[in-house]
């Protein structure tokens, strides 16, 4: 009972969402960008007179200076593993249904465990060694 075609049909709208999700990231951060110009044009259509530090920070991107937490990082590598741990219990299921499916779906599985482990991993090292950032090193 394999029906190729609906899969393949899956396959080709998870792609086309892949797509429209991209494209509409792309979109809104260039509308966030030309709103963000928009004073700048505007100043400058009635001739005000911008100094280096108004048009730095008018078309500058705001620079996060604040450090990563490292418990943000441990809540998201367990849930992320805990998912994977889900989805590769799935795979037991998706055996009985679609056999040759179920080795994809036990991939998936590990994969989401791998990058819930390095999550982990990389609050433990936050935790232990503070952060910093690559300019603290240059200095």
């Amino acid at each position: 009972m394999h029906h190729p075609s609906a899969i393949a049909v899956v396959a080709v709208f998870f792609w086309i969402f892949i797509t429209v999700v991209a494209v509409a990231g792309m979109m809104y951060d260039h509308r966030k960008r030309q709103l963000a110009l928009e004073p700048l044009r505007i100043a400058i259509e009635h001739g005000q007179q911008l100094t280096p530090e108004i048009i730095a920070r008018l078309v500058g991107r705001e620079e996060r200076h604040e450090e990563l937490d490292p418990r943000l990082l441990l809540v998201g590598g367990i849930i992320t593993a805990a998912a994977g741990v889900g989805v590769a219990l799935l795979a037991i299921f998706v055996s009985l249904v679609f056999p040759p499916y179920h080795w994809l779906v036990l991939g998936v599985g590990i994969v989401a465990v791998c990058v819930g482990i390095g999550l982990l991993i990389a609050s433990r090292t936050l935790r232990r060694g503070g952060t910093r950032r690559p300019a603290d090193d240059a200095a």
